[in-house]
């Protein structure tokens, strides 16, 4: 088989740059290793405002959100204006493959990249007839954290946190997100994302700090339900890896073009990718066409300034805050305010410099 675009992976990331590909002219096969696009789910669910032309097909939109509300080791907790919308993730991640599919993209489920012959632009692809060996122009990976492009072509894995979510019941409604923030979950928060008439409640730490996020996500539960805001029973169950070592050195290499969290794009405190992956995904479509059909030399370079000057430098401050925090997880500062303060995006201390008597 002899394609113009090949994709790994159909998240977010892969399904918008396999739709832009697509509706530009190129043949494109987008590779999924899960046998349903999106199942199962392993995200907060929360997307920020200006995304909602993403959310507008049927099933995806769940609920508003009007603000953040923060919480700190004392038992302070601020409220942010943080709008968004939450959604079924799945449903978006479908509406988007849906989408590539109609533009003439061809999607290959329960497949999984095999081996790769970067030099000669071959992809060896396991697929439910068998193994298939595909010949591209470009390739782009949109295939996560521990992208198999990216381990095929030598590249070291990014650095990640793990997270583990439960879905409770929601007792009553509920317009804002919460967050906690405490020693309790050191290099990551802990998170209540309400979804209509149920919530994700989750945690995310760094495994050099800790192996235990059921003991801490457990005590959160509980001491949610004797609130009265959660019931007790937990009706599914989710888990993954969030990269947050920053952008990779380079973002094309060898005819490959990397998105999404692939690319490390996801913001190194937060978490928060999915903007990042659908920007990325759908300009990697566009530079695939520059350079495919306009012969535009330069359009896979100027994809990847393009990424870096649109995400590199919050990027950089969210690595430098990082490392910042890093060197103070179980210590005593860690337990006050002031250190969570300078180390959450939601207050103006993490936008001050480091330093100067701050540390």
């Amino acid at each position: 088989m002899q394609v113009d675009v090949l994709v790994i992976g159909l998240g977010p990331a892969g399904g918008a740059a396999a739709a832009a590909a697509a509706r530009a002219g190129l043949s494109v096969l987008a590779v999924e290793r899960k046998t349903q696009v999106g199942v199962p789910v392993q995200c907060a669910e929360f997307i920020p405002l200006p995304l909602g032309k993403y959310a507008q097909a049927d099933g995806v939109l769940v609920q508003r959100i009007a603000s953040m509300k923060n919480h700190l080791p004392s038992g302070v907790a601020e409220s942010a204006a943080f709008p968004g919308l939450m959604i079924d993730r799945a449903a978006f991640d479908q509406a988007l493959a849906r989408e590539a599919e109609a533009q003439g993209a061809v999607l290959s489920l329960a497949s999984r990249l095999l081996r790769l012959n970067a030099q000669q632009s071959i992809a060896y692809i396991l697929t439910p007839e068998g193994e298939r060996e595909v010949a591209y122009r470009l390739l782009i990976a949109a295939d996560g954290p521990y992208s198999t492009v990216a381990s095929l072509l030598g590249l070291a894995p990014l650095e990640t946190v793990f997270t583990r979510q439960y879905t409770v019941p929601l007792l009553r409604p509920y317009a804002d997100t919460d967050i906690w923030l405490a020693d309790a979950y050191p290099g990551g928060y802990a998170w209540l994302f309400p979804k209509g008439d149920c919530a994700n409640l989750g945690v995310g730490a760094d495994k050099h700090y800790t192996h235990d996020l059921k003991q801490p996500l457990d005590a959160l539960h509980a001491r949610l339900v004797a609130q009265g805001i959660v019931g007790d029973a937990i009706l599914s169950l989710t888990g993954g890896l969030i990269p947050v070592g920053g952008l990779r050195a380079h973002l094309v290499r060898e005819k490959v073009l990397f998105v999404g969290d692939a690319a490390g794009l996801t913001h190194p405190i937060t978490g928060a990718g999915i903007a990042a992956a659908l920007v990325s995904g759908e300009r990697a479509g566009q530079a695939a066409a520059s350079y495919l059909l306009d012969n535009d030399r330069d359009a896979l370079n100027e994809f990847e300034a393009d990424m870096r000057d649109q995400f590199e430098a919050s990027i950089t401050r969210a690595m430098a805050r990082r490392q910042w925090l890093n060197q103070r997880w179980h210590t005593a500062v860690a337990h006050e305010d002031a250190m969570h303060r300078q180390g959450w995006i939601a207050f103006p201390e993490y936008f001050s410099d480091i330093g100067n008597g701050q540390d």
